[in-house]
């Protein structure tokens, strides 16, 4: 239950927003206590095993499953939209080494609104704001592996109109065409992260969206959001935990001497799930194969140690994985460097932003909630000569 208080006979308030109704939405929907996530009433595990990226977007933009001419018109505009003004990738190269991944994302995205025509980006048109959207799906895409090849000091790679979304992204991050398991997950991960309800990052750019400033500054203000640790960086934490435990036999001892201490375990429990994250489950039999063929097999058994532990002690409570805890084994075998775990995440999650920014804009108006005031009703000034 969210805390609530009153003070100066003001409206109670939910501490974070927990359980505050903002909007109406047709996009998504979360069961918390059944471990049910649907994208506009399709259950996750079935968009997983059958769905694309490509057509999960549609789904969650325009309210149903493409034809084949509306899927392959879709497509077309995805790849035509890959290549982005190379004025951005010289910004990238300039950046700092040492920044934050989803700092020099964060940036470059922005840049790349600067770049697009004013007359689109600044005036409100809901069909224009809409077109942008769809090339920010792909220009994420293409910003995430330029940050992450630069990152590696290696030159970045053009994009392949051949690939579809997800194994391109891959290949423009890895520099490596993927075979069909890698293909496969990459594609189940992008599905997987593409909407979850109204998270922190969703809100910040609908909040952001309400004042109808741009697509660009509200998908910006998305990545800013996804960055903390909290959110978009839980999955590597996750694995750097898996890392330290070591060996399988010391997860028993680890998880216990961090819950005597009242300290979080990362990739476990949710604000909203209170049993197992069905994102969680789908992922996890892909980590254990993909661990096994990468050689980090020790890193999978950990992670069910791990779990074991954390059910046994505190699955009564609704403590169970979430889709971070095996998301960081899966991008870790498929040799892909940790800090460029969230800035997947952020490739995923604009087709979510996307469709909430835009479903919203249909019945705009402006956010302004209220803080209930806790501070003095009276107090005296005094002149500063005066002030001890």
């Amino acid at each position: 239950m969210a805390e609530q208080k009153k003070f100066y006979g003001q409206e109670e308030f939910s501490k974070g927003l927990e359980g505050v109704i903002a909007c109406e939405s047709k996009i998504g929907y979360i069961d918390g206590q059944k471990g049910w996530l649907i994208y506009r009433g399709i259950e996750i595990g079935d968009l997983a095993e059958h769905s694309t990226y490509e057509e999960t977007a549609y789904l969650l933009l325009f309210g149903k499953l493409p034809t084949r001419k509306e899927l392959d018109e879709f497509n077309e505009k995805l790849v035509s939209y890959r290549k982005i003004d190379p004025r951005v990738a010289e910004i990238i190269k300039d950046m700092p080494p040492k920044a934050h991944p989803m700092a020099q994302l964060r940036t470059a995205f922005s840049a790349l609104g600067t770049y697009e025509d004013p007359a689109k980006v600044d005036e409100f048109d809901l069909e224009t704001w809409t077109e942008l959207g769809i090339k920010a799906i792909s220009e994420m895409a293409t910003v995430a592996a330029q940050v992450g090849r630069l990152r590696a000091g290696k030159p970045p790679v053009e994009p392949d109109p051949t690939l579809n979304h997800a194994s391109n992204f891959f290949y423009m991050l890895t520099g490596r065409k993927p075979n069909e398991l890698e293909a496969d997950v990459m594609n189940k991960a992008l599905i997987l992260h593409a909407d979850h309800g109204l998270n922190a990052s969703t809100f910040t750019a609908m909040v952001i969206a309400s004042s109808l400033s741009d697509i660009y500054s509200a998908i910006t203000g998305g990545i800013a959001s996804l960055k903390g640790p909290l959110h978009g960086g839980a999955n590597e934490r996750t694995l750097k935990m898996f890392m330290e435990i070591g060996e399988p036999e010391n997860a028993k001892a680890y998880i216990e001497e961090k819950l005597a201490k009242k300290e979080k375990i990362m990739g476990m429990g949710h604000r909203v799930y209170k049993a197992y994250d069905p994102r969680a489950r789908i992922l996890s039999s892909y980590a254990e194969r993909l661990a096994k063929l990468s050689g980090n097999e020790k890193l999978y058994l950990i992670a069910k140690e791990v779990e074991k532990v954390m059910i046994e002690r505190l699955g009564k409570k609704g403590i169970f994985p979430n889709v971070d805890f095996y998301s960081g084994i899966v991008y870790y075998s498929l040799g892909i460097d940790p800090k460029m775990f969230t800035p997947i995440f952020a490739v995923a999650r604009v087709a979510g932003w996307v469709a909430r920014v835009l479903e919203y804009l249909h019945d705009n108006r402006i956010f302004r909630p209220r803080a209930v005031y806790t501070g003095p009703l009276k107090a005296e000034y005094i002149p500063i000569d005066q002030r001890s």
